[in-house]
């Protein structure tokens, strides 16, 4: 398993382009490095107004468990103009990015290895060894993981005023809480991209591209994407599409035929690539939960 992670400020969500390369190896390499580059590149703008204004309250927290109320004034009214700004912004979201993490996991294995991991996960569960499972468990993974903490601009700003004003009548502890309570309404939410299917989408791009010049090494990409849909699929990675993992591959034997025959495979290639993308794009998993400080 190869694993990089990337820091970046935030992050947008990605996806990869048809590859043309000699051999599938190559072309997989390359829409994998693709889809690294582009997540590190597709940055969304992060207010810096905000980063701060989500520091100050923590500060704020510290400096009101050192018992300094004036300075603890100073810092929130600070964090106040901070938010005061990015509110000004007509086109200001109602989730801001303040910051995220890029992570990607390749998995290097092929379809024989993932099912021995798995029946071996089995008998470990069976006899108790539950961490023993969960670390396996992890190796199974080929994915892109794109975590972005968001700052809910409705309803922080509002905590920070209220949190004043009990600073201001001397309810320490109602401000206190009420800052809590405001970095628990950061919003983390997690992208999962499968990169098999960004795999067999480059896969068979490349075949497209080359089925007319170069018959055999077009086969041998659409061969190879089948792979990665079986990989794909027996690594878990599910899919709200109505089309099916037995579709696709029914639909590349469907490809690979006519290769082999009249070459006529345009509009097959489209129809193929066109529902690979759908399902793609319904396979990305995004989760969103509360972020406790």
């Amino acid at each position: 398993m190869r694993k990089v992670i990337v820091s970046v400020v935030t992050a947008a969500l990605l996806g990869t382009a048809g590859l043309m390369a000699e051999t599938s190896a190559n072309v997989t390499s390359k829409a994998v490095k693709s889809a690294k580059a582009e997540a590190e590149s597709g940055k969304l703008k992060v207010v810096d107004e905000a980063v701060s204004a989500v520091l100050l309250t923590q500060s704020v927290l510290d400096t009101l468990d050192k018992n300094d109320i004036e300075k603890a004034k100073s810092q929130l009214e600070k964090a106040i103009g901070k938010l005061e700004i990015v509110l000004a912004h007509k086109s200001a979201p109602a989730l801001l990015p303040i910051d995220s993490v890029i992570t990607a996991t390749e998995y290097m294995g092929d379809l024989k290895s993932v099912k021995e991991t798995l029946s071996t996960v089995k008998k470990l569960l069976a006899t108790g060894k539950v961490q023993e499972a969960r670390r396996l468990l992890d190796t199974l993974q080929s994915e892109i993981d794109i975590v972005t903490v968001s700052l809910p601009l409705i309803s922080y700003p509002q905590a920070l005023r209220l949190s004043a004003r009990y600073l201001n009548e001397g309810k320490t502890k109602e401000a206190r809480d009420i800052l809590q309570m405001a970095l628990d309404t950061l919003v983390k939410s997690e992208t999962v991209i499968p990169l098999p299917l960004l795999k067999a989408q480059a896969l068979i791009e490349a075949a497209g591209k080359v089925a007319k010049s170069d018959k055999k090494q077009a086969l041998k990409h659409l061969d190879a994407a089948k792979k990665e849909l079986k990989i794909a699929e027996a690594l878990g990675y599910t899919s709200g599409s109505d089309t099916t993992y037995k579709m696709l591959d029914d639909a590349i034997e469907a490809v690979e035929k006519e290769i082999r025959g009249k070459n006529r495979a345009e509009k097959l290639f489209e129809e193929l690539i066109n529902k690979l993308k759908e399902f793609k794009e319904k396979a990305l998993k995004t989760v969103e939960s509360k972020k406790s400080s």
